[in-house]
């Protein structure tokens, strides 16, 4: 008998359509598992303990959500079940991917996050298949970890690396991990793995369900004026890039449209400023290197995404730089893109 804990949040694999208006519906969890006993076979070998701590879209979550859903798995005898499926919606589950992968670096079991890119009434709705998945890999492969199984439009499934997982393409509802590079390829009932897993990294970092909230993610674009940002409750920015690990170091256009400007700007209020993504290589943009000699950190081969979270866990569970810094160089669940 596989044991599974069946954790429900909401989004859009929690929803219902009801005249033209998605929303959460308490009693469409419980869909999931009637449908899934519906059309699969020896589902009688598997037990399921469900808890509903979250009922919420996804888009509407806030930080302090994680700390709620931590603290409901937490609370139950998780050593007794074989793995966990968690449910979440798809706008923000790179970043609860990465907050419950890095938060859960030394656990022992599987946890598998599943979505929807529509209502599972919808007839092309993929959440039956990627929590078919989940189930299947909880009862084959037994590995410990945070995945998530999701199966994109005309492709097979595909199992991503929690913390690897970028945001839904533009436009889609298309998941890739970083680099497109997928863990695990699911075709035919078994699991192919596409690419090796990295040295073990560094897990057993124990760490507390708080997660900052004066993180600051500014994200770059052509004409951004940093004089709309006041910095006030800031303790850390964090600076997406562009695909280049580039943002404007010139100040032509005038000194507010300037990054250099305001890593000054943050280094006056005793503000860090940290830059992601980017992958280290042996030449480096003119710009980048400006906006280091600057002072700004890079947090090298790490997603956005994750670069954000991790920030969120650094400045939410330590007080000194130091140990800040090397929690952030510490590569505790596969976040570091070899």
């Amino acid at each position: 008998m596989t044991k599974i804990l069946l954790v429900f949040t909401g989004g859009t694999i929690g929803s219902t359509a009801v005249n033209g208006t998605i929303n959460t519906s308490e009693q469409q969890g419980y869909k999931l598992l009637q449908l899934f006993e519906q059309t699969y076979s020896n589902t009688e070998q598997l037990s399921f303990k469900t808890i509903q701590p979250l009922q919420l879209l996804s888009e509407n979550l806030f930080p302090s959500i994680w700390e709620t859903l931590i603290k409901a798995i937490e609370a139950e005898n998780i050593a007794q079940y074989d793995g966990i499926i968690v449910t979440h919606g798809t706008d923000t589950l790179a970043y609860t991917a990465a907050a419950l992968g890095l938060y859960f670096n030394s656990i022992k079991i599987p946890v598998m996050l599943v979505s929807s890119d529509h209502p599972l009434e919808h007839p092309q709705a993929n959440g039956l298949s990627n929590f078919y998945c989940a189930i299947e890999f909880i009862k084959q492969r037994k590995q410990a970890g945070v995945f998530v199984p999701y199966k994109n439009p005309g492709s097979e499934t595909l199992v991503h690396i929690a913390t690897r997982l970028s945001s839904s393409l533009p436009l889609s509802g298309d998941f890739i991990s970083v680099q497109s590079q997928a863990y695990l390829l699911f075709k035919q009932n078994t699991f192919q793995q596409l690419k090796p897993l990295d040295k073990q990294p560094c897990t057993g970092r124990q760490l507390l369900a708080s997660f900052s909230s004066s993180v600051l993610l500014i994200r770059p674009y052509p004409g951004l004026d940093y004089s709309h940002f006041q910095l006030d409750q800031v303790d850390v920015v964090i600076h997406d890039l562009y695909h280049s690990g580039t943002a404007c170091s010139s100040s032509d256009w005038g000194e507010n449209h300037s990054l250099v400007n305001f890593i000054e700007k943050c280094k006056q209020k005793n503000i860090d400023l940290y830059m992601a993504p980017a992958i280290k290589t042996a030449d480096a943009y003119d710009s980048s290197q400006i906006l280091q000699k600057h002072g700004a950190m890079m947090i090298w081969n790490m997603s956005i995404e994750s670069a954000y979270v991790k920030l969120l866990l650094a400045y939410g569970n330590y007080n000194d730089s130091a140990t800040i810094n090397q929690f952030l160089e510490d590569n505790i669940a596969f976040e570091y893109i070899e």
